[in-house]
């Protein structure tokens, strides 16, 4: 076991976790004149679910071309080439592109050479020790879950509500797909809600059928959902008592179900446009 962001991670998962941050094969996003110029090999085929959150694809312009290579394959293009290859994706807003400098003491200064100097993107060849580097970087985009800080007595108080929010405090999915709908859901007790990609509309018939309008957040059982302006639910979590919260940020492979004050998610959860609905849950 790893600890990651206070979660015990399997060996097995992590395993995994490297397959999805540095694939054998990863896409690179250009414009039809960058792949000329650089002589790119281009693919119509799309990324897995993993990849698809590794590398942002659907934030990335749909207008934009992919090249698909493997280390060998990036490794063999000049080095002005790899500069403005990696430099695209940033451009670009493809995820998966850090800084030399957040990495140099981890990596060593060779990482330098890979692109400009400045961004690189993840190899295997970087991760042959995937514990110096997979918790350190789940943990920066995620914070720590604070589930072992709540006392048993808030437990014991939740669970007739939200029968299985225990057990699935703390824990990484394994993959991506499950997301917040699924989790709040699978806490009350609906069966395989946690293993999936719950969709807007069966979210909404759930919580109609689930709950009320209203709540304080201090008691549990509480749904805190998220809409935006054109009333489409955009997050949710549900409060456990004396403060506590449960909540996925998202379907990503390395976002976690954690526990945090409700505070924290309602700060972390601000965005322009949004508005927060509270909805109890029926006893």
């Amino acid at each position: 076991m790893t600890d990651v962001a206070g979660i015990a991670l399997p060996d097995a998962l992590l395993l995994r976790w490297v397959d999805w941050l540095a694939p054998e094969r990863q896409p690179f996003y250009v414009t039809a004149r960058q792949a000329a110029e650089w002589k790119l090999p281009l693919s119509d085929e799309e990324p897995d679910r993993q990849l698809r959150d590794t590398y942002l694809s659907y934030a990335v312009d749909g207008r934009l071309r992919c090249s698909w290579l493997s280390e060998s394959a990036f490794s063999a293009y000049p080095k002005k080439v790899r500069a403005g290859l990696v430099r695209a994706q940033v451009v670009h807003e493809r995820g998966a592109v850090p800084t030399v400098r957040a990495w140099r003491g981890v990596l060593g200064d060779e990482i330098r050479g890979q692109a400009d100097g400045h961004r690189f993107v993840w190899w295997k060849s970087l991760l042959t020790d995937p514990v110096a580097v997979l918790p350190r970087l789940v943990s920066e985009d995620i914070g720590v879950s604070r589930h072992a800080e709540v006392p048993a007595s808030v437990w014991r108080g939740v669970e007739g509500l939200l029968p299985r929010a225990r057990e699935l405090a703390g824990t990484f999915p394994e993959g991506s797909g499950p997301n917040c709908f699924g989790t709040v859901m699978a806490a009350a007790g609906a069966e395989g809600a946690e293993s999936e990609w719950m969709q807007r509309e069966p979210f909404d018939r759930w919580l109609d059928a689930s709950t009320t309008r209203g709540g304080r957040d201090d008691v549990p059982g509480i749904l805190l959902v998220w809409r935006s302006a054109d009333r489409a639910v955009q997050h949710a979590a549900v409060t456990l008592g004396s403060g506590w919260a449960l909540h996925k940020p998202s379907q990503s492979w390395m976002t976690p179900r954690k526990v945090r004050t409700v505070a924290e998610v309602l700060r972390a959860t601000r965005t322009a446009g949004w508005h927060l609905q509270r909805h109890t849950m029926r006893r």
